[in-house]
């Protein structure tokens, strides 16, 4: 590992970063998008009114649109696990590419085949099958989600797998436990709803944009009241999914919680913070306070990831000590302990190897029984310092709050926006137009910023516990993924610009309802 420069780790993991975020601006919009244009086009099967036929023609080319570029992006995703985290895909492959493989087989060829039907087979099929099409297509990607979230949530939890030292590969043991996982089923459903009021709030923007223009009026307000209602359901469902996944954030990945509440001290009864200002002099091994300024709730921490107002949660500095006690009754070790036994992991996957060139059986029934003794740390054992497993604080707590403030004022401006539109006032609040035309870049805000907590609150893991980034790229020269990096900013820039373009054409021309 000591071949490995951190330039190379930190480029390596931003040209990542960079993929995904651009991937992320457009998966949304579609998961949310198809389930809009679908009610509306349920809504012409059920009238036959020919005005619902075009509104939901209008919304379905600002869907393809959408959709064509995240595809772009989402292939290159998945090439880069072989090309920049290949060391990654090695030892996980037979795991990880199992839920991307189905995600291509099934979910991608059934968006393929409906899709097609979806945007030209108006006046070739009958309205029932059309409509089925249309609704595939949203299950498809929907489908495809969840398989591709199965993959990221097993990063997150691994589970239903045995290392082969025979191999040096992580096997599957078990499909279903990896399939249903507690945090992939989570992670769907709180990934896909955070999708739905990005979408929701793209449909009530854009409506909006109409009225402030006073054109198109009524299909405006008729995809509002959809759009509106929609996002108003889909938040209040968000609420209930992220409650899950904080949970299970507490129960499985305490350091990502104490990073997200800037927690260093645990306690028992522990504050949630509001918001705050952290204090960027406060370290893990200093007394400075961590934050210059806060408001917060007492105990509502505690009481949140377990319903009891009493519960022990651990700090950044408890768990780096270890000596509390965990859930199961156990006392947590401590990183340095992780370390040792991680180390001790990884020499006895080099003994085995050994004692098998050897063919020492009794040497190989040592080693073999170290190492199942010891892997489920055996990540530690690249690390050095244990400060190397605190993730990046400011970013995680920052992002955190951003998603949950910009989540409660998305929640009540559907609560409006669906009040007014139903009651028929909406039309004359240009002020609240201009908030609701805003919302749709406040909305993508806010997903991005679920991303970040997500993926760098968990750092410096690439699978947790077992596999460090620093362990799980390619060796490459780093000027080479520093050239693809920017190659890739300019052809996602680039493919962004054309995407908006063509998307605002659509929109000026307008849904031709009349």
């Amino acid at each position: 590992m000591e071949d490995i420069s951190i330039s190379l780790i930190d480029w390596s993991r931003a040209q990542f970063a960079l993929t995904a975020i651009y991937h992320w601006l457009f998966v949304p919009i579609t998961l949310g998008l198809g389930i809009v244009q679908a009610i509306m086009e349920t809504i012409y099967y059920r009238t036959g009114d020919e005005f619902w036929k075009k509104t939901a023609q209008f919304w379905m080319k600002l869907f393809g649109i959408n959709f064509a570029i995240g595809v772009a992006t989402g292939l290159i995703l998945e090439f880069e696990f072989g090309t920049n985290w290949s060391n990654y895909s090695f030892f996980v492959g037979d795991i990880f590419g199992a839920p991307l493989a189905i995600e291509g087989v099934l979910a991608f060829f059934m968006e393929a085949t409906f899709i097609a039907v979806m945007f030209f087979g108006w006046n070739k099929v009958s309205k029932k099958f059309h409509l089925a099409s249309t609704w595939l297509t949203i299950l498809g990607a929907t489908i495809s989600a969840y398989w591709i979230l199965v993959a990221n949530a097993w990063m997150q939890y691994p589970t239903g797998m045995e290392f082969n030292p025979d191999t040096a590969r992580n096997e599957m043991t078990n499909f279903w436990s990896v399939a249903l996982s507690p945090v992939a089923l989570n992670k769907f459903f709180h990934t896909v709803l955070s999708g739905w009021i990005i979408g929701a709030a793209f449909v009530t923007g854009i409506s909006s944009w109409y009225l402030l223009k006073k054109r198109d009026t009524k299909f405006a307000l008729a995809s509002l009241k959809i759009g509106a209602t929609f996002g108003l359901v889909a938040c209040i469902l968000s609420i209930w999914t992220g409650h899950g996944s904080g949970q299970q954030v507490a129960d499985k990945q305490p350091m990502k919680l104490a990073a997200m509440e800037g927690l260093y001290k645990g306690a028992n009864g522990v504050e949630l913070i509001g918001i705050g200002i952290l204090n960027p002099a406060k370290e893990a091994d200093n007394a400075e306070d961590p934050f210059l300024f806060k408001i917060a709730f007492p105990k509502m921490l505690s009481y949140l990831i377990s319903w009891k107002t009493d519960t022990f949660v651990p700090g950044i500095t408890d768990i780096l000590d270890g000596g509390y006690t965990l859930k199961d009754g156990s006392t947590a070790l401590s990183t340095e302990e992780k370390i040792v036994k991680g180390a001790a992991a990884i020499r006895a996957l080099g003994e085995y190897s050994e004692a098998k060139q050897a063919k020492n059986d009794s040497l190989l029934r040592e080693a073999r029984t170290t190492l199942d003794e010891n892997f489920k740390y055996f990540g530690y054992g690249y690390v050095k310092d244990p400060t190397d497993l605190i993730p990046p604080i400011g970013l995680t707590f920052y992002a955190f709050r951003t998603m949950l403030i910009l989540g409660g004022f998305l929640l009540l401006l559907f609560i409006v926006l669906a009040w007014l539109s139903f009651k028929n006032k909406f039309e004359t609040k240009r002020r609240l137009q201009q908030v609701s035309v805003a919302s749709i870049f406040l909305a993508i805000i806010a997903g991005q910023a679920g991303w970040i907590v997500a993926e760098v609150g968990r750092q410096p893991w690439a699978i947790q516990d077992i596999l460090p980034t620093m362990a799980a790229i390619s060796k490459l020269p780093t000027s080479s993924v520093q050239i693809t990096f920017f190659i890739f900013l300019t052809l996602f820039t680039v493919m962004l610009v054309a995407e908006l373009k063509i998307m605002m054409n659509a929109i000026k021309k307008g849904p031709q309802t009349n």
